[in-house]
């Protein structure tokens, strides 16, 4: 491998971990996700640390792009501190090119301080697939945030998407920034190393797709999860937000059949476009010197547990796709080490032989690339605002829930005996000892994330300590 590679990072949208064929789901045609698969190795068992916004992706991407935890951001995401060093901006200081296009969810100072280059830029959370609101890049960093914010313009009809910076109509998103990627690979002269990030607003709804893709899934034939339900069996205290209301309640077998087959369409196309991309990198002879990333932000429910967003810690919600793809790394692997994306700066420094900054929290996961054995972490945590807390091992998976102001609910999962999440045993004597364990495992990850001492911290801890 030479000793500053390429690196090309392509990261989707509302992606679940178990949405590629190549890793098991025989439901789903990815083949170039698939060959990403073949090519490196996969982290099937890579997590967020769910998020501080209903908007999970925000404080998902302020993670991966600074690689610090959940509360150790600024706030939700919403901005960046100049604090603390970026992945782009750390590889633009050591020589490498930078080139950003599609989703950023984190403020415009902080793309600007990350890339030297880019192109179709969407500062938003979600649009219109057929007519994303991108911006053109702007060397001075000065992007004019002063019109519509056009992300939002499923919330009102006086939001009028002509007055935004700039549209491709009838292009949709997933096209436009592919294109937009192999644009750049176009006029890359080789000089400098390049890094490259292209941000997807793929699988996320509105779930349209050209139709050649939608036409692969016919509703009927779609395979219900184990843990379909037509209501979430109690109050999470976010049953009536946003993503929650995309289907009608309760819950039907025909009407998510219908979400599974547009998410799946959605995710056809958008492996599609990577396709192209990859396609192009191969073409200009730059594969062998390239290091790919394949992640997602965070997973969906569609459907899972009676939910449909993502604002919740079962395994559908936390658990995204993390692919490594290189020269020298190995190929056709899986590793079920417990990966973060806020570990995917600290592996691409060591990758690129770059120095980690001092700001980074997250794991190097080197060492569980070349090797099996290497777990990264024994236990994994993740909390949702101040209502949900979740911390699982290698088998059992404790969650908490404060509602209202109060400690609400209690899950204890076996996650070996029940992947699907189904059987509560945290009322089971036989496994008040697992419980107690937990319980205080997750006190300790409260203490080394500093959780208790941000206002989500403090409005779940008080009510679940007061019980």
């Amino acid at each position: 491998m030479p000793d500053k590679p390429n690196v090309l990072l392509l990261f989707t949208d509302d992606q679940r971990f178990d949405t590629i064929a190549a890793l098991g789901n025989e439901h789903i045609s990815t083949p170039n996700m698939d060959r990403l698969v073949r090519r490196g190795v996969a982290f099937t068992h890579a997590h967020i640390p769910c998020g501080t916004s209903p908007a999970v992706c925000m404080p998902s991407r302020a993670m991966l792009h600074t690689g610090r935890t959940l509360f150790h951001i600024e706030g939700a995401g919403e901005t960046i501190s100049p604090d603390h060093v970026m992945l782009g901006e750390h590889f633009r200081r050591h020589g490498y090119r930078t080139f950003g296009t599609g989703k950023w969810h984190n403020g415009t100072e902080s793309y600007a301080r990350s890339f030297t280059d880019g192109a179709e830029i969407y500062f938003g959370g979600m649009a219109d697939h057929w007519n994303v609101p991108t911006s053109d890049f702007d060397p001075t960093g000065e992007y004019d945030n002063s019109k519509p914010i056009c992300g939002n313009w499923y919330l009102s009809n006086e939001v009028h998407l002509q007055h935004c910076d700039h549209i491709r109509p009838g292009v949709h998103s997933s096209e436009l920034l592919a294109d937009a990627a192999i644009d750049f690979l176009r006029g890359y002269d080789g000089d400098d190393p390049f890094l490259m990030y292209v941000s997807f607003l793929a699988p996320h709804d509105p779930r349209i797709m050209p139709q050649e893709f939608l036409d692969m899934y016919d509703p009927a034939d779609v395979v219900l999860p184990a843990n379909f339900m037509p209501a979430h069996p109690f109050d999470n205290g976010e049953l009536h937000m946003r993503d929650e209301m995309l289907a009608a309640s309760p819950r039907t077998e025909h009407g998510i059949r219908r979400h599974i087959a547009e998410y799946y369409a959605m995710i056809s196309h958008l492996d599609f476009e990577i396709g192209r991309v990859l396609d192009e990198l191969d073409a200009r002879g730059l594969t062998d010197d390239t290091i790919i990333v394949f992640a997602g932000d965070n997973g969906l429910a569609v459907g899972q547990h009676g939910l449909m967003g993502k604002q919740s810690c079962y395994e559908h919600s936390v658990r995204v796709p993390l692919i490594f793809a290189g020269p020298h790394l190995p190929a056709g692997r899986t590793r079920d080490a417990y990966a973060y994306l806020l570990d995917i700066f600290p592996t691409l420094c060591d990758l690129c032989s770059l120095p980690v900054p001092s700001s980074v929290e997250g794991a190097s996961l080197v060492g569980a690339l070349h090797d099996d054995d290497e777990k990264v972490r024994d236990t994994i945590f993740a909390a949702y605002l101040g209502m949900h807390r979740m911390v699982k091992d290698r088998r059992h998976k404790l969650i908490e829930y404060v509602v209202d102001g109060a400690h609400a609910q209690t899950q204890l999962f076996d996650l070996q005996a029940d992947p699907w999440e189904l059987t509560n045993l945290a009322d089971s004597p036989a496994h008040w000892d697992i419980l107690t364990r937990l319980r205080v495992t997750l006190t300790i990850w409260r203490d080394n994330w500093d959780d208790q001492a941000t206002d989500w911290g403090q409005q779940f801890w008080s009510a679940y300590s007061a019980e």
